[in-house]
C-alpha cells in the first residue's frame, strides 16, 4: 500500500471508519472490482438501493484504490492484486467473506474469466458474482472468437482474421482494414492500415486481428439477463461521440433492427448473466453489423440507466431473492452528455 495514501482512505481500508446506515431496511454489502473511475455505476447502485429501501455498503477495490475515485466515493476501499496475478480470485474472496458481500460486480475484461471459473467457490460463501459463463466470457474476451461466434449463428458480422492470414491473403480483402489486439478494449492499439505493407509494419506483441472497415453509426445494445439466463431488456444508444472508447455524447434509440439482434445473441450465448452489451455499426442504408461483445457493464450504461432500464436495481432485487422488476419501457431520444469531474482528497 502507498505510503502516500490519504489518511481518510487509509482508515476506510483498515475497516475505522463507520459505514452508512439506514435503520431496519434490508442490508445488502456489494463489491465493485476493478473499480478505477466507475463513480458513475457506483452512484447508479446507490440510487437503486434509495429506490428499493435498501441498506446498501458499497465497497471497492484496485490495485491503487488511492488512485481510484471510484475507491473513494466508496464506503470502504481495499487494494488487491492485478486480475491476472493468482493471488487475485483469493483476495476478492476474502473481502466477500470477511464483510458478508452478497454481489460482486465486474468491470473490467481481465478479471470477468477468473472470476467466473471461481463462481462456485463464492456461491459456497453466499456471494454472487455478476457474471457470465467462462465459455460466453472466452467468446467475448477474444474478438476472432467473438467474429466466429457471429458467423455461426447467422447474425450480421465484419469479415475478422487474424493479422498473418489478412497479410497471406491481402488480394482477397477490400481495403482499407481496421487493426485491433484480440484482446483489446476502450480503443486501445486499434489502427487503420490501407494495404499489405502497412499491415506488414504494424508491431506485433501480443494476437491481433484485421478487419474489415466499418463505416455508418455506432451504437451500443445494453443488455440485462436475469439468473435464469434470460434477457429482460434490450437498451440501444447511439455513439454521437466517443473519447478514450467511451461514450461521450449519446442517445437512446428505438429500432426493430437492434431489437431483433439483440434477441438473436441472446438466444445464441451460452449462460449468460447480469449486464453485457454489443457495438453495432449502421451504415447510410440501414444495415447492422455487431462487431463487438461485451460480457460487463458497458462505460456507457448510465445513459440505459437514467432512460429507465435499472439494471443496478434488478441485480439488488436478486441478490435479496426477489424477483426482479425488469421491463423493456425505457425512454427513448434520451441524450447523454459527459463532462469531467473530480473527486478532491484532502490531507
Amino acid at each position: 500500500m502507498s505510503v502516500n495514501m490519504p489518511p481518510r482512505l487509509a482508515e476506510q481500508i483498515a475497516g475505522a471508519l463507520p459505514t452508512r446506515r439506514t435503520g431496519g431496511a434490508s442490508r445488502v454489502a456489494m463489491l465493485i472490482t476493478s473499480a478505477g473511475r466507475r463513480v458513475e455505476l457506483l452512484l447508479s447502485f446507490r440510487a437503486s438501493a434509495a429506490a428499493l429501501g435498501i441498506d446498501l455498503e458499497i465497497f471497492a477495490c484496485d490495485l491503487r484504490p488511492e488512485w481510484s475515485p471510484a475507491c473513494h466515493e466508496a464506503d470502504r476501499a481495499f487494494a488487491v492484486p492485478r486480475a491476472d496475478d493468482s493471488g487475485y480470485v483469493d483476495a476478492v474472496l476474502e473481502i466477500c467473506r470477511e464483510n458478508g458481500v452478497t454481489l460482486v460486480v465486474p468491470t473490467i475484461d481481465p478479471e470477468l474469466h477468473p472470476l467466473a471459473l471461481a463462481s462456485d467457490r463464492f456461491a459456497a460463501i453466499g456471494t454472487t458474482v455478476s457474471v457470465s459463463g467462462a465459455r460466453l466470457v472466452g467468446i467475448a474476451r477474444d474478438k476472432f472468437l467473438t467474429a466466429e461466434f457471429l458467423a455461426t449463428h447467422g447474425i450480421p458480422a465484419p469479415r475478422t482474421a487474424p493479422i498473418a492470414v489478412a497479410a497471406s491473403s491481402a488480394s482477397d480483402w477490400k481495403w482499407p482494414l481496421l487493426v485491433k489486439p484480440a484482446h483489446g478494449s476502450s480503443g486501445r492499439g486499434v489502427r487503420i492500415v490501407h494495404n499489405v505493407a502497412e499491415l506488414r509494419e504494424v508491431e506485433i506483441d501480443e494476437p491481433f486481428v484485421a478487419q474489415e472497415l466499418l463505416r455508418g453509426r455506432e451504437h451500443t445494445v445494453n443488455m440485462f439477463f436475469d439468473r435464469a439466463g434470460q434477457m429482460r431488456c434490450a437498451v440501444p444508444h447511439e455513439r454521437i461521440q466517443i473519447r478514450a472508447g467511451e461514450v461521450e455524447k449519446g442517445v437512446t434509440r428505438r429500432s426493430p433492427q437492434l431489437e431483433r439482434i439483440a434477441r438473436d445473441i441472446a438466444a445464441a450465448l451460452p449462460e449468460p448473466r447480469g449486464a453485457l452489451c454489443f457495438q453495432v455499426m449502421m451504415d447510410d442504408a440501414g444495415d447492422a453489423r455487431v462487431f463487438e461483445i461485451n460480457a460487463r457493464f458497458g462505460g456507457g450504461y448510465p445513459l440505459a440507466h437514467r432512460a429507465g432500464a435499472t439494471f443496478s436495481t434488478w441485480l439488488l432485487e436478486e441478490a435479496l431473492g426477489r424477483t426482479p422488476s425488469a421491463h423493456d419501457r425505457w425512454l427513448e431520444n434520451l441524450i447523454m452528455l459527459r463532462y469531467d469531474a473530480a473527486v478532491f482528497v484532502g490531507p
